[in-house]
């Protein structure tokens, strides 16, 4: 017994002065008996997790869930109004501005600018674009995935739409650059009334 009593003595004195932080909530020995712990280690700091990516803005639209008639009636609405607000991302900015061009070609929106404005540099950047428009009693709001389609036939057929673009763009001059409208969810609103979405 006295050798096992000397064997405890031992423990506890070479606890006490090598430390331990025994007087912190997050002891790393909450049962040392010592009293005073100047060099205790301290525990590894944990990982935080990592943060889950953020779910897209645009879902994907399966083929077959696509509502043509949906996509007439909002190309009618948009046309109707003759001017759009676009907006696009730059960096963490958002940016928005009047827009004019909308045309349906090979069962998709379309819409144009130049390669050279901000515009066109944001949505290359990210491709992921919202519009609105407001006939005075209705709005629309847009969201969809605009890729540039590079074919003379799509630039061809916005040209022959606006006609009076023809000033300043020409098929395969470097400069136009027109994107399909893709994954497109845009929903109506009124004042006091449900919205209604419609997905193509």
């Amino acid at each position: 017994m006295k050798r096992i009593s000397q064997l405890l003595a031992a423990v506890v004195f070479i606890m006490t002065f090598a430390g331990c932080k025994c007087e912190v909530p997050e002891c790393v020995v909450p049962e040392c008996p010592a009293t005073t712990c100047s060099e205790a280690a301290t525990p590894e700091p944990q990982a935080s997790p990592k943060a889950e990516a953020p779910k897209p803005a645009v879902a994907a639209v399966p083929a077959g869930e696509r509502d043509m008639e949906g996509m007439k009636e909002v190309f009618d609405f948009i046309k109707a109004q003759k001017t759009y607000y676009l907006a696009t991302v730059e960096n963490d900015q958002p940016r928005v501005r009047p827009f004019g061009t909308i045309e349906i070609f090979e069962g998709n929106l379309y819409i144009q600018t130049g390669r050279k404005k901000n515009v066109s540099h944001q949505i290359e950047a990210n491709s992921r674009i919202e519009l609105c428009t407001f006939d005075g009693e209705r709005w629309l709001r847009l969201a969809a995935t605009a890729t540039a389609d590079d074919r003379a036939e799509a630039q061809s057929h916005m040209l022959d739409a606006y006609p009076e673009l023809k000033k300043m763009y020409a098929v395969g001059d470097g400069n136009t650059v027109v994107y399909k409208l893709t994954d497109v969810t845009a929903t109506f609103n009124a004042f006091g009334g449900e919205p209604r979405v419609i997905r193509f």
